[in-house]
């Protein structure tokens, strides 16, 4: 049974937990409601935008890798720290921006703070709480950043009507904050591991790997296929990638570990979470875009349009998420995904003169389900097919996943969309995104495997030894 002092650390952990990873989670969703604002005023169109979502995500995606080492050598305490101050010094950078080039090189910097949070965090997690409490936990962490995911266009379109959207990056410094004097409050004693090496090149590799294709997508419609500029980049980035993958085969410490892969619900679960935070990220950007730039709705009604997901979360991922731990996670990380995707489709019968009521509350209301659904019992299968040992690395590569594909999606958006976005582009969009969900909902439906429940321990002999907890 749990000593006051224990259920106090573990509130304690379970809050910052939650909070450093909502600043991460609330940024990356909280710009997209904010885009057509800063293109206006600083200029540069769709390239800008995408621009001001990727260059976050690039840094981000690649460093949570190395957040997962840096946290094993100089302990999970001492980065969340150094990440959260890092995260409040480059918000205020992005906020006092005068161009798009200050505003991107502020972003990328603010995603190098950002990846160190949401590894160690969820870490702090796994080392504290075991068995069902730790579904639970998960649950609520999930919720706690989802809702960071989904209420974050809200919030960002009542800050931009009002105050201006400097102001969605200002906001960062109060639940960070909130966060530090948290863990002051703490006393955690940090664990460091001994003998630990940082893979520095692997780093720069996964960089330049993702950061050139990147470029080559988002500039092309700039440059052209043909263009020296545009190939370079995209190729150099290919060949950087695949050196990072060749690194971490032979690397005694690798980043990202790839005999992670070799269990099979880990693999499937980050196969899964590609797909569906890819759809997550493309979904939340067209349709943010498409109400402000075509339907003309002003920043406060296109960021409520999605807040019947951030009720549904708030509501049910915990409750799915207990769920899963007891049943099994198979079939919700099946159904999930794929409901949301049916979502995706009802939004196909909106015009340009959106009436919500009728042409999106429906889906939005079905991909609420779904990802209510998915996203706990997501978390929780992938950290708990791996050891204690492994969940720090475990959980930074499942978010650099989850980033990377979100960085990947927004870079295709020109190719799928159009250089202006749309009707048509709205449509086509939509179409991929329901795609990309109902195929993450059917690789977890044929490739999860349920965790075998734990046979009832025997009563007819008192030799035997006591059940373990599931």
């Amino acid at each position: 049974m749990a000593t006051p002092s224990s259920i106090r650390d573990q509130r304690l952990v379970l809050w910052i937990s939650i909070l450093a990873s909502f600043v991460s989670f609330l940024d990356s969703s909280v710009i997209t409601v904010a885009l057509p604002a800063i293109a206006r005023n600083l200029g540069g169109g769709l390239i800008t935008q995408q621009w001001v979502v990727d260059a976050y995500l690039i840094t981000l995606g690649a460093l949570i890798l190395l957040a997962g080492s840096l946290s094993d050598v100089l302990g999970r305490i001492v980065i969340l720290r150094i990440g959260l101050v890092g995260f409040g010094v480059t918000s205020l950078l992005c906020a006092f921006a005068g161009s798009p080039e200050i505003l991107v090189i502020a972003r990328g910097l603010q995603g190098i703070a950002g990846a160190l949070l949401v590894p160690s965090s969820l870490a702090l997690i796994t080392s504290t709480f075991e068995g069902v409490a730790r579904g639970k936990a998960i649950g609520r962490w999930t919720a706690g950043t989802t809702i960071a995911f989904l209420t974050g266009p809200t919030l960002g379109g009542v800050i931009v009507d009002t105050i201006g959207w400097r102001w969605v990056f200002v906001i960062n410094v109060f639940p960070i904050a909130a966060t530090l004097i948290l863990l002051a409050v703490l006393r955690h004693r940090d664990v460091r591991e001994v003998g630990v090496r940082i893979d520095y090149l692997g780093a720069a590799l996964c960089i330049l790997g993702l950061g050139g294709p990147v470029y080559a997508l988002i500039e092309q419609d700039h440059y052209g296929w043909g263009s020296p500029l545009i190939l370079v980049p995209f190729f150099a980035g290919l060949l950087c990638f695949a050196g990072f993958l060749v690194r971490e085969r032979l690397a005694r410490q690798p980043l990202m570990p790839l005999g992670l892969f070799t269990v099979r619900n880990f693999a499937v679960g980050n196969v899964s979470t590609a797909l569906v935070y890819g759809a997550l990220s493309i979904g939340g950007f067209i349709i943010a875009v498409f109400l402000q730039q075509v339907a003309g709705f002003p920043a406060t009604l296109a960021a409520l349009a999605t807040l019947p997901l951030s009720i549904l979360n708030i509501s049910l991922s915990s409750w799915l998420g207990s769920l899963a731990a007891r049943y099994g996670s198979r079939w919700f990380m099946g159904f999930g995904p794929i409901l949301a995707g049916a979502g995706f489709v009802l939004m196909l019968g909106s015009t340009a003169h959106v009436n919500y009521w009728t042409q999106l509350f429906p889906g939005v209301l079905l991909f609420g389900l779904g990802m209510s659904a998915t996203v706990a019992p997501l978390t929780s299968t992938i950290l708990g097919s791996i050891s204690e040992q492994q969940s720090g690395i475990g959980s930074a590569v499942n978010n650099a996943v989850s980033r990377v594909a979100g960085l990947i999606a927004i870079a295709f958006l020109g190719l799928i969309a159009g250089a202006h976005i749309t009707l048509g582009g709205f449509h086509r969009t939509l179409v991929v995104t329901a795609v990309l969900l109902m195929l993450g909902g059917l690789v977890s439906a044929i490739g999860i495997q349920n965790a075998k429940r734990a046979e009832p321990a025997s009563t007819s002999s008192p030799s035997n030894s006591p059940s373990r907890t599931p």
